[in-house]
């Protein structure tokens, strides 16, 4: 099971290799841009409801976010 910090990590990594722009995911997300760079600094998580919407934004799976999937 994945640890806070490598889950972190993995959301981290999923949001820099997507070729969507942080700030069209913001504007997809219905959140403020800052939001998704506090994403990326590992400040803040988003809730289950915003982790789901953005694994689909992103096209990726919440098991391979949480570590679940090699």
């Amino acid at each position: 099971m994945a640890t806070i910090t490598e889950i972190q990590k993995n959301l981290r990594e999923a949001i820099l290799t997507s070729t969507i722009p942080k700030k069209e995911i913001a504007k997809q997300l219905g959140v403020n841009p800052s939001t998704i760079s506090k994403y990326l600094h590992c400040d803040k998580f988003p809730s289950i409801d915003t982790f789901a919407k953005l694994c689909e934004i992103l096209d990726v799976s919440s098991d391979e976010i949480l570590g679940l999937k090699d």
